[in-house]
Formats: structure tokens, sequence, C-alpha cells
């Protein structure tokens, strides 16, 4: 039996983006997301926001949304000799938002 198609909510429309810089290089991991995928980010088809963090270990986040008509864009691979592994991607459906 084949499984059914996904409806427009069953798709992802966030994107959840991961990489651990080599220790000490994270800043140049994080110019490299603002100066290189954020503006493809920014230029791909749905898109609404992103949002940035830094975390443990050398580590920088970037969560994408996109309208719900729109597939989450792929960032580019980083320059590898920055990288202490491959770069982490999932997409997601947003499920419900929370706000003060």
């Amino acid at each position: 039996m084949a499984s059914p198609q996904p409806t427009a909510s069953d798709r992802p429309d966030t994107l959840m983006w991961e990489a651990r810089a080599e220790p000490g290089r994270r800043q140049e991991l994080l110019a490299w997301v603002e100066e290189r995928a954020l503006p493809e980010l920014v230029g791909s088809p749905g898109f609404l926001a992103a949002d940035i963090y830094l975390g443990g270990q050398d580590r920088v986040v970037a969560i994408a949304r996109f309208d719900a008509g729109h597939a989450p864009a792929r960032l580019p691979d980083p320059p590898t000799d920055v990288l202490a592994r491959s770069a982490h991607r999932w997409p997601f459906r947003l499920h419900r938002s929370v706000s003060s």
C-alpha cells in the first residue's frame, strides 16, 4: 500500500542548520554564515526570517523559517578547513509558537 502524499500542512517549513568550528575558529564560521549563507537564505523563495545562535564547543546554529508553500532552502556547505565536522541539517514543520 502506497503512503499518502504529504499535504502542504505536513511539509517542512523550517530549517535548523548546525555546524561546529575547529576550536577557536567560531568567529570565522560565523562570518561565513553572515556573509555567504544568510544572503542565500534571504534570497530564496518563501523566506520569512532567520535566527543565528552561538553555542558551546564553537557551534553556530541557524534556524530559518519559510512560508508554508515553500520548502526550506539548503544552506551551502561552509569551508571544510574551518569545520571540526560536517554541518548538520534538519527540516522541521512548525507546530506552535508561543510568546509573551
